[in-house]
């Protein structure tokens, strides 16, 4: 998967883990609460993980670019 793709799924869950909780604390729904809390800090590591695999190819195209 490449580094926007993750960052993409990262933002999707978490907008969906937000809604979740904002619709699980309206209605009194603590598991739906605790299934958006889940999937936003779901979304928040494929976020990082994209974040990471731009830091790893920028890392390798500096050396690439230095040799």
């Amino acid at each position: 998967m490449s580094s926007s793709t993750d960052k993409i799924k990262g933002l999707a869950n978490e907008a969906v883990g937000n809604a979740k909780q904002g619709i699980g604390q309206a209605t009194g729904n603590d598991k739906l609460n605790a299934e958006g809390k889940a999937q936003e800090l779901e979304g928040e590591g494929q976020q990082t993980v994209g974040n990471v695999k731009d830091g790893v190819k920028n890392a390798a195209d500096t050396v690439k670019r230095s040799v």
